[in-house]
């Protein structure tokens, strides 16, 4: 059975940036189950996936623009530091909730110095290829291989 769009699949991944740094595994968790061509993933890793059979692994960088996009300057926001209530520490990475009309937005602090914050409202892997091992755990319908 190969998979293909319109159908439920499980999959065990394991995801690492060109570094070889890992950010995301299935490792030692339930397989991830979505449907594909749904739009549940992103786009190559949802390819990546069609066309494998049960029990089939692959490897495929998956290139930024079919990932999370390339970074987006419009995306980047410096606000005044006195935004932000003073006893509010700062540190780089530190995650917030933008409210905007559309309802909430996460950001992160990028930068900061005495006068301005730089928060980016950009998806933490934007910009980046991301290499996916990828195997076909199940099919809805199919057999659980172990």
């Amino acid at each position: 059975m190969t998979a293909r769009s319109g159908d439920t699949v499980r999959v065990h991944y394991k995801g690492t940036l060109s570094d070889g740094t890992a950010f995301d595994s299935s490792e030692g968790r339930e397989p991830l189950e979505f449907k594909l061509g749904e739009g549940m993933v992103i786009p190559g890793f949802d390819a990546a996936v069609t066309g494998l059979q049960v029990g089939e692994s692959v490897v495929k960088t998956i290139p930024a623009n079919e990932a999370y996009g390339p970074m987006r300057e419009e995306m980047l926001l410096r606000v005044p530091k006195s935004e932000f209530p003073s006893d509010m520490p700062l540190e780089v990475g530190l995650e917030l909730q933008l409210q905007g009309p559309g309802g909430y937005l996460p950001a992160a602090v990028a930068e900061f110095d005495e006068e301005s914050v730089l928060l980016d409202a950009n998806h933490p892997l934007a910009g980046e290829d991301l290499t996916f091992a990828i195997t076909l755990d199940s099919i809805k319908g199919g057999i659980i291989l172990a």
